[in-house]
């Protein structure tokens, strides 16, 4: 039995880290932090853990966490994050960082985007970006791991097959992506409140999100991306729009997607002419993607969801632990 730890315990990601590693059969949790709400019983801030989990939350002592932890899942801020991973790496401990700190390979990216100086830039090469369907055999290796963004997982997969096969002309990939309110993070914050979420719907970080560099970093094109708040609690739904390079059919496409994707456990392809909705993959780490075209026949419209708690977050973190700890890669999922 492999012991994990969750650093950051009481935000949304960090509740379904629980919930997903309880069902695990060979993993437990032995401990789980939180520095505002140290002495509660973690089901106090995710009730629907009673009776499920009856640990305390303690304030973050890396030198006790790491004598009986295997790995530790970091569910931190950007910046307060770095240094934890460092100090556990440290100690001698595996590190899922679930923060932004580690995806981005460049410290001077990282700077411009995040507005603050890379705490741990020396960490920046040993880290492995976690998106499992790309790096799956650097990620069986690895010491530290970064999580990708929940945008940026379901961005990835719903255009990667475009690009990898030269069928977007450069400069032409338009993602529209909108999650719900959970993707916030659990926090106070006006635009987040359910009076003013409920039956609204708006743009957001137009001018510039975090994770387009993120998202054209792994595909390795430049991207326009623009994300929306949706009025529900949980789901990604991306549409990514491409030119197309050369003249080719729906079906054609189809089976282009199809045969990138295939023996992939959480990737589904939907059959020709279906397009995936958000309340399918709710509660899974599944990415369901559809694939059609404009009438002209000249643009690519590809539609791909996920639940950002679980494959855009939680769900990708167990799966890139499953391969970490030598678990089958789809164990507790």
């Amino acid at each position: 039995m492999k012991k994990v730890s969750i650093i950051g315990a009481t935000g949304y990601t960090g509740g379904e880290l629980i919930r997903y590693l309880l069902r695990h059969p060979g993993v437990r949790v032995v401990h789980v932090s939180s520095e505002r709400s140290a002495g509660q019983k973690v089901s106090a801030l995710h009730p629907d853990l009673l009776g499920k989990i009856d640990l305390i939350l303690h304030k973050q002592d890396p030198d006790k966490i790491a004598k009986d932890s295997d790995l530790v899942f970091l569910c931190l801020p950007h910046a307060e994050s770095a240094t934890a991973a460092k100090r556990y790496l440290d100690l001698g401990v595996k590190v899922i960082d679930l923060s932004a700190d580690f995806r981005l390979k460049s410290a001077a990216l990282y700077e411009k985007w995040y507005k603050v100086r890379h705490p741990q830039p020396a960490l920046l090469k040993q880290a492995v970006y976690g998106l499992t369907e790309f790096y799956r055999s650097k990620i069986k290796g690895a010491k530290l791991i970064a999580n990708p963004g929940c945008y940026s997982t379901t961005s990835i997969l719903t255009a990667m097959p475009l690009v990898k096969k030269g069928l977007a002309k450069r400069g032409s990939i338009v993602i529209d992506a909108k999650s719900g309110v959970s993707g916030a993070g659990r926090k106070v914050e006006e635009k987040y409140i359910f009076g003013e979420t409920h039956e609204n719907f708006l743009a957001y970080g137009v001018s510039g999100h975090r994770h387009l560099p993120e998202i054209e970093q792994e595909l390795g094109v430049p991207a326009t991306f623009v994300a929306h708040l949706l009025p529900v609690f949980r789901g990604i739904l991306v549409t990514v729009y491409a030119k197309l390079s050369r003249k080719i059919s729906v079906k054609d496409l189809h089976k282009i997607y199809s045969d990138f994707y295939k023996g992939e456990r959480f990737v589904r392809v939907l059959d020709e002419g279906k397009f995936p909705d958000i309340r399918a993959v709710q509660h899974s780490n599944f990415c369901h993607i559809g694939v059609g075209m404009d009438p002209k026949g000249d643009t690519a419209v590809i539609v791909g969801v996920t639940d950002n708690l679980g494959k855009g977050a939680a769900g990708q973190a167990v799966q890139n632990m499953n391969l970490v700890l030598g678990f089958k890669e789809e164990t507790g999922l």
